[in-house]
């Protein structure tokens, strides 16, 4: 009997994780989570363009406050896979939704400290909007903000 792998394998559909970035003053997370979903639109950068239209329904995004707080502060997913930007057919756009805060927020500094990601795209190219995240960053940056409660003792 041939051990058969798993459909998404298969299909290469593998889930997919990014950095996605917003001026808090513009677009902060918590209006993400007020809105419930939001267009995510106007990146004018074309590789940032790129990685918009190679995400897919499912993955999942690291958000990312700039220039004021400078950290990630939540996680978001990908409700809609790439279109046209409603602004400007020539670029793209995609739909988020938040998934939950990070109980902590993760910071520019401590990331740039941690070496499980001295080669996170985001740290060597700090002016893409969007950039792609390894499954193991993902879980390390996910990890620095979810600090495990410190246990009761009886």
């Amino acid at each position: 009997m041939t051990a058969v792998a798993p459909p998404l394998i298969l299909r290469g559909m593998a889930r997919q994780h990014w950095l996605i970035k917003s001026e808090p003053s513009t677009y902060s997370f918590e209006q993400l989570v007020a809105d419930g979903r939001t267009v995510w639109d106007g990146v004018r950068n074309f590789e940032a363009r790129n990685n918009l239209r190679a995400m897919r329904e499912g993955d999942l995004c690291l958000y990312y406050h700039s220039n004021e707080g400078k950290a990630v502060v939540g996680i978001a997913k990908v409700v809609r896979e790439a279109y046209a930007d409603p602004r400007d057919a020539e670029w793209a756009a995609v739909d988020v939704a938040p998934v939950r805060a990070l109980s902590t927020e993760v910071t520019l500094a401590a990331m740039r400290d941690d070496p499980a990601l001295e080669n996170m795209a985001m740290l060597r190219r700090p002016r893409l909007s969007v950039t792609p995240v390894t499954p193991d960053e993902f879980e390390a940056v996910v990890a620095a903000g979810s600090p495990k409660k410190a246990r009761r003792s009886k």
